[in-house]
């Protein structure tokens, strides 16, 4: 027979129990509602004011809710705000990529390319003329390059909020003299602007876009004032051509199957741990790869680039800025002449620090 204190003890557990739920539950409902409410603002078919007065209700609910923990039988509330949650889930699955927008103009196209053995021909090159962020003279054309005569593979990395995040694209240099860029880039719509938090809500098609340097790098450096440094990659040369058949077959896959852009995982920067594992399959991924500003010191630590200096100066004098001033012609020869530390103390320092020491 149950005596007082052992169905006191039932009781003591049962609320401890209860608290424990409800310790659990709230904040999951509160991160729910902030998710939520980011994929309603980026996402519903709506205008703002509406777009606010769903989030108000949203919130109401959220409170409504949570003040439901407080009572002794919350259950029904609990089952409410699950069904909600379960809605806004399936109406997020319906929400899915697309090949036919009205792009922005630098991002109409995307590139394709044929591979015939070692010859690639790539479609859809921009080769824009760029005067200012908004005007620019259009141009798109198709290439055919060897990769027998790659020369050159080159890791750019573009900085335009601070030191933890670069945008980063790949340059492939030719005997011939020739440079193409590979860069993964949002594919805007022409009334869209970029978000770093849109960029986490299904806002952008992810886009494959080859270019010229004086093109892609040349707007970064001399149009939008970002930081950039370029970094000559240590790799033998059919590594070069294997990366080089990479980025054409992810260019043909997603010309053929869109992809949402996502600005932690499904990005530009993946790249960087692609080369990693051509030249090693057993490295390990590392925290730089997500903070690709910080990716120069882990292509140093695994001697993707010189190690014969240190760190800090190989990083320095891969600051391209002031060799870039000038117009597009004849872009790629002044970005790669040779910089010396005695001319890299002339130079003015960046305009906020891009690179900082690896976290620990």
């Amino acid at each position: 027979m149950q005596t007082g204190e052992d169905r006191l003890s039932v009781m003591n557990n049962y609320d401890w129990l209860n608290i424990i739920i409800k310790l659990i539950l709230c904040p999951v409902a509160i991160a729910f509602f902030i998710w939520a409410s980011c994929a309603i603002w980026f996402q519903a078919p709506f205008g703002t004011l509406m777009r606010i007065a769903i989030i108000g209700l949203w919130l109401g609910v959220l409170v409504w809710y949570l003040w439901g923990e407080r009572q002794p039988a919350p259950w029904p509330r609990r089952a409410i705000f699950l069904c909600l949650c379960l809605a806004i889930l399936g109406w997020w699955a319906t929400i899915k990529p697309s090949l036919n927008r009205i792009w922005a103009a630098e991002v109409a196209y995307t590139v394709t390319g044929t591979i015939d053995g070692d010859m690639v021909t790539l479609n859809n090159i921009r080769d824009f003329e760029w005067i200012n962020e908004t005007e620019y003279k259009i141009r798109w054309k198709s290439e055919t390059y060897d990769l027998n005569t790659i020369t050159s593979t080159d890791a750019f990395l573009s900085y335009w909020t601070g030191p933890a995040i670069a945008h980063t694209l790949v340059s492939f240099g030719f005997a011939d003299g020739r440079h193409i860029v590979f860069s993964a880039e949002i594919r805007k719509e022409h009334h869209e602007e970029f978000s770093t938090i849109g960029g986490f809500f299904r806002k952008f098609e992810l886009a494959m876009i080859a270019a010229e340097e004086s093109d892609i790098i040349f707007t970064r450096t001399n149009i939008r004032g970002e930081q950039v440094y370029r970094y000559p990659i240590d790799i033998e040369q059919e590594t070069a051509k294997t990366l080089f058949l990479n980025y054409v077959e992810n260019a043909n896959r997603l010309a053929e199957e869109p992809e949402f852009y996502n600005t932690l995982l499904t990005n530009c920067t993946t790249v960087i741990f692609e080369m990693a594992r051509l030249m090693d399959p057993g490295i390990m991924f590392d925290y730089r790869i997500l903070l690709s500003g910080y990716a120069p010191y882990y292509l140093y630590d695994h001697e993707l680039i010189s190690t014969a200096d240190t760190a800090e100066h190989t990083i320095a004098k891969a600051h391209i800025n002031e060799l870039a001033k000038g117009d597009a012609k004849d872009y790629s020869r002044r970005i790669r002449q040779p910089v010396t530390l005695e001319q890299l103390d002339k130079m003015p320092e960046p305009s906020f620090k891009t690179i900082s020491p690896a976290l620990p």
